[in-house]
C-alpha cells in the first residue's frame, strides 16, 4: 500500500527542520474531521487549507486566502498530503529548506464533507474564524481555485475598488473652536490610497493611477498587515538626512529624469504615513464613523513598520501643532474637524489647510 506521507517526507530533513516528520505511515482509521488554516511568510506569504482525511491532511495553498464573499473566486494550489501532527504545528522553518519561513496558525477547527471527489471538494467549516460553505474545484493538475458558496456576513461590504482622496480648504489662520479640531503634520508627500488584501498592497495615487510598482518597500505593508484587510489614506515620503524631500520622491520612474537621476531617487529611503482608514474587515468606516473614531480604529492597527507608521495626531493645541511643523521644516498643518466623516474626492472646510508661515 502507497504511504501518502512518502512526498512529504522526501522534502524534508528531520535534522534541519522543525516540522514533524514521522516515520510510520499514516493510520486512515476513525478519522474526525478536522482541520487548520496556518499563514505562512514563506517566499511569498500565502495560506495553507488543511482538511483531516484518511489519516492525513489533504493541502492546498491559498495565496490569497479562502474568499470572504461569493464575489471571487481565489486561486489554491493542491500541495502533498501534511501529517496529522501538523494541525498544531507553528514555528520557523530554516531559510533554504522548503517552505522556509515563519508559520503560524490562522484558524482551525472541525468541517463537514459536502462532496469529495477527486477533481471537486465541497466543506462547510466550524472554525474560530472561518465558517461557512467552501467548494475547492480542479482547473488543472495541481492548479485549483476555491470559492465561497455561502452569502457573506451580514453588513459585508467588498472592499471598494478605488476611493478618492478626500481633500482640505485652504484657509488662513487656525479655525476658533480649536478644542472640536484634531491636527496631522502637513507632510508634502504624494498622497496615495493603500488597497490591503489578501497579504498584498495595491498603491493608488491622487488621480487613481497605479503606482505600486514605483514604491516596493511599502508592499511589504500588506504581508505585515495579514491577514486584516483595509484601505488606507496617506502620504509617501522621501528624506534627505531627517527632512522631507518632495522633489526626490517626485523623480521615481519620472520618464524626463535621466537614469542616474532615477537610480539615485530609488535608493533614497521613502515612508508611507498613514492618517486615515476608509474601509476595514469588510465595512466602510467613511461615511458612518467620526474621523476621532477613524483615528482609533487604525491607532489599533499597530501600523510600525521600516517604511510606515501612523503619525500622531493632536486633539485641540493648533498653535503647538503649527509650531512643531515650524520646527520640523513642514509646510503647515491640516484641521480635521473630529466629527467629520470621511467625504471621497470632495473638497470641504471639514478639513482645513493651514500653512505654518
Amino acid at each position: 500500500m502507497t504511504d501518502r506521507l512518502d512526498e512529504y517526507r522526501s522534502k524534508r530533513d528531520a535534522r534541519r527542520t522543525p516540522e514533524p516528520i514521522p516515520a510510520a505511515p499514516p493510520d486512515p482509521a476513525a478519522p474526525k474531521c478536522r482541520f487548520v488554516i496556518q499563514q505562512h511568510h514563506a517566499r511569498s506569504l500565502h495560506w495553507d487549507v488543511r482538511l483531516e482525511r484518511d489519516g492525513v491532511l489533504v493541502s492546498f495553498a491559498v495565496p490569497r486566502g479562502l474568499p470572504r464573499d461569493q464575489a471571487r473566486n481565489h486561486l489554491a494550489k493542491h500541495t502533498e498530503d501534511h501529517p496529522l501532527e501538523y494541525l498544531g504545528f507553528t514555528g520557523e522553518i530554516p531559510a533554504g529548506e522548503y517552505g522556509g519561513g515563519r508559520m503560524t496558525i490562522h484558524d482551525r477547527g472541525t468541517y463537514e464533507t459536502d462532496k469529495w471527489r477527486d477533481d471537486e471538494i465541497g466543506v462547510t467549516f466550524h472554525g474560530e474564524r472561518t465558517n461557512g460553505r467552501y467548494v475547492f474545484f480542479q482547473t488543472g493538475g495541481r492548479d485549483w481555485m476555491v470559492r465561497r458558496m455561502d452569502p457573506a456576513e451580514p453588513g459585508w461590504e467588498p472592499m471598494p475598488e478605488t476611493v478618492p482622496p478626500m481633500l482640505a480648504t485652504r484657509v488662513a489662520g487656525l479655525p476658533p473652536d480649536d478644542a472640536d479640531w484634531g491636527y496631522e503634520m502637513a507632510w508634502g508627500g504624494r498622497r496615495v490610497t493603500a488597497y490591503i488584501s489578501g497579504g498584498r498592497t495595491r498603491l493608488a495615487d491622487a488621480d487613481g493611477a497605479d503606482v505600486t510598482s514605483w514604491y516596493p518597500e511599502i508592499r511589504l505593508i500588506g504581508p505585515a498587515l495579514a491577514p486584516i484587510e483595509a484601505v488606507l489614506d496617506g502620504e509617501i515620503l522621501a528624506f534627505d538626512g531627517a527632512r522631507p524631500a518632495p522633489e526626490l520622491l517626485t523623480r521615481r520612474k519620472a520618464p524626463k529624469d535621466s537614469a542616474a537621476a532615477r537610480r539615485a531617487a530609488e535608493r533614497t529611503p521613502v515612508h508611507l504615513m498613514v492618517y486615515d482608514l476608509l474601509w476595514l474587515e469588510g465595512h466602510s468606516t467613511t461615511e458612518l464613523v467620526r474621523y476621532a473614531e477613524r483615528r482609533e480604529l487604525l491607532d489599533g492597527l499597530g501600523l510600525t513598520g521600516e517604511h510606515w507608521q501612523t503619525p500622531p495626531f493632536f486633539a485641540g493645541g493648533g498653535e503647538f501643532a503649527l509650531e512643531a511643523a515650524r520646527a520640523q521644516g513642514l509646510p503647515g498643518v491640516v484641521a480635521k474637524r473630529l466629527d467629520s466623516p470621511y467625504l471621497p474626492g470632495r473638497r470641504s472646510r471639514l478639513w482645513l489647510s493651514i500653512a505654518a508661515d
